[in-house]
């Protein structure tokens, strides 16, 4: 990578983070809103979280620093805008949202402490969160021993039901093998080369994907890579591409590693209007950071593109820019990650509680009407039944998406003949 473009990323990256870090102050700063009274804290909260009679706090668990910055910046910024929504229409159950921000700092130790911070000392009420699956995996023993309440927004591999998460992005049957299914039908992809960032949601997905090109598509895997988060230098393995000469990379680079790669793999001279990749980590957060001329061509699996057209994104994107800046991008994460604090609102409301058992035991059937994707519902399974999409990335850094789902899909977290 050319230094200058590492210092206009890095710039452009310390822009975006110092607006996130800013906002909870700004919004903390606003005036209360007047609003109905709601029912008496002793009924809403029986297990010591930190619910007052006007304020219910919740934690933001997200990378602001570090590789996965790129990625998870987006997020925080959109459960921020949530909660300030939230907090203007009225607050929950009557009470204002008060968020204490945590940094996840791209490592998974730290992850865990914090998230015990959170839970133990600051006895917050929910918290949204976390990236990466290795993220997820290091603070779940933290949720499930301490009672505490994650929504978690990445699409990820699946194999996995807690009660004490929400997992607001998709699972492996509604991302990897639909993504899978599409470009064997629509590109003839028979033969992959798959590639991928070194930790579990990568091998795993990998694990799952390889098992469906060769024991339901009929097809074979040439190659499969891995490499350690921040990895730059990619020209072997792209060599090891053009020399097996694959119908489809199978894209699961995640982070800052991409702007490398997608940049290297254009470099090298790999045309993606004649290769077909796809990729299932790349939104347009990322691209944001690799630059549109990159990776145009190229396909991404994922539920949400910001060009999808519905009232509900329109006003969601509109609202967006309006507190991050015009040039803004938002991508998948970034969506699931704003249904985190409507849904926890809505259950709670439901429940008329914010006690951790009696939101995990109202979740089921939760709607949300107003998601930016459409509508979502969550399975008594804690995953949203969604739709797929796919999108063919533009120079422009946007998506065109090619092909939606017709109906929702049901989430399949531990599908049969793929564990």
């Amino acid at each position: 990578m050319a230094v200058g473009n590492d210092r206009g990323l890095e710039s452009a990256l310390r822009r975006r983070l110092l607006m996130g870090l800013a906002a909870v102050p700004a919004a903390a700063a606003m005036p209360r809103l007047a609003r109905a009274a709601g029912p008496p804290t002793s009924a809403v909260n029986t297990t010591g979280l930190a619910v007052t009679d006007t304020e219910v706090t919740v934690g933001i668990l997200h990378s602001v620093t570090g590789t996965m910055a790129i990625s998870e910046t987006g997020a925080q910024q959109a459960e921020k805008l949530a909660i300030e929504e939230i907090n203007a229409a009225g607050g929950v159950l009557g009470r204002r949202i008060k968020v204490i921000q945590e940094d996840g700092a791209s490592d998974w130790p730290t992850f865990a402490e914090k998230a015990k911070k959170l839970l133990v000392n600051d006895k917050c009420a929910a918290v949204m969160g976390c990236w990466t699956s290795a993220s997820r995996k290091a603070v779940l023993p933290v949720f499930e021993q301490y009672n505490g309440m994650l929504y978690y927004p990445t699409f990820y591999e699946g194999l996995e039901e807690s009660k004490n998460v929400i997992y607001t992005g998709q699972e492996a049957t509604q991302q990897i093998l639909a993504g899978l299914d599409w470009v064997h039908k629509e590109k003839g992809g028979t033969s992959f080369f798959f590639i991928g960032s070194d930790y579990i949601w990568p091998r795993t997905s990998n694990k799952i994907a390889r098992k469906h090109v060769e024991n339901v598509l009929k097809g074979k895997v040439v190659g499969e890579e891995y490499f350690p988060l921040g990895h730059t230098q990619f020209n072997s393995v792209i060599n090891k591409i053009k020399l097996t000469k694959p119908n489809v990379i199978f894209a699961d680079v995640v982070g800052g590693s991409n702007v490398a790669f997608y940049k290297q793999l254009k470099a090298s001279g790999i045309d993606l209007s004649k290769q077909v990749l796809m990729t299932i980590s790349v939104t347009e957060d990322e691209i944001d950071g690799i630059g549109g001329e990159n990776i145009a061509g190229a396909y991404a699996c994922m539920k949400y593109f910001q060009s999808l057209k519905n009232p509900n994104n329109e006003k969601f994107v509109a609202a967006f820019k309006k507190m991050w800046g015009e040039k803004t991008v938002i991508g998948d994460v970034t969506q699931a990650a704003y249904l985190g604090p409507y849904l926890w609102k809505l259950t709670a409301e439901k429940a008329g509680s914010f006690d951790v058992d009696k939101i995990a035991a109202a979740s089921a059937g939760i709607e949300f009407k107003g998601a930016p994707e459409g509508y979502v519902r969550i399975d008594p399974n804690h995953h949203l039944w969604s739709k797929t999409r796919v999108g063919r990335a533009l120079a422009s850094g946007q998506f065109e998406v090619v092909y939606e789902s017709p109906e929702l899909i049901k989430p399949d977290p531990f599908p049969k003949g793929y564990q």
